[in-house]
């Protein structure tokens, strides 16, 4: 079967979360029309993410190998086994959901560190010279990208003001996943009225959103 990995970046439970809210009546919707998809989930505020140590890598983007890793202490060893173990989880994927909070015109910091978990030399991406290829262009991919942000970001400041939007965009693209969508929970206020109106519209689009997934 195909996979779907659910990654979300909220430290609120699921009935307080808009970003959370939404990513699940989505992957909910998806799983109903694609029925040879299973559901995978990682909560990036409950699950370890290692910090990225030099003695983990041989050279840059590349962790050592196996045989080297048996060199590490105890501690080490298991740090590195999360890594490679994050790094196949998400390449056995073939559709990724991530659904996050805007934050400090980014997202929360566990994303960052994920994402520095799985892009990897070999791995995900090739580095010959200065130039990078996507190695997950292998078979279609698709992410579709669940940002809620508490005020409503004009379309023409959005380049500048959904830097996380768009980095990860950017991060899809180089490991190969070409097919990038975004559903945006914009002005979920200050007031239940507000962020239940939000998550509204937000859901209007996942009827489209899930055309263009072409896996």
């Amino acid at each position: 079967m195909k996979k779907l990995l659910y990654i979300t970046v909220n430290s609120k439970p699921e009935n307080l979360s808009a970003s959370k809210t939404v990513g699940r009546a989505f992957v909910n919707k998806f799983l109903e029309k694609n029925k040879d998809f299973q559901l995978e989930e990682i909560d990036l505020y409950e699950t370890h993410i290692p910090r990225l140590r030099y003695e983990y890598f041989e050279s840059r983007n590349c962790v050592i190998k196996t045989k080297d890793a048996d060199q590490l202490s105890k501690e080490d060893k298991m740090e590195y086994a999360k890594i490679i173990s994050l790094m196949n989880q998400f390449k056995e994927a073939d559709v990724y959901v991530i659904a996050t909070p805007m934050w400090s015109l980014s997202f929360p910091a566990p994303l960052k560190e994920y994402l520095d978990c799985i892009v990897m030399k070999d791995e995900t991406i090739e580095l010959t010279g200065d130039k990078v290829k996507g190695l997950l262009k292998d078979r279609k991919r698709a992410c579709v990208y669940i940002q809620s942000s508490g005020g409503k970001i004009p379309w023409i400041a959005s380049k500048v003001l959904n830097r996380g939007l768009n980095y990860i965009e950017d991060i899809m693209n180089m490991m190969g996943i070409k097919c990038f969508e975004e559903i945006l929970v914009d002005g979920t206020g200050y007031t239940e009225e507000e962020k239940n109106k939000a998550i509204e519209e937000a859901m209007k689009e996942f009827d489209d959103v899930i055309k263009h997934i072409k896996v």
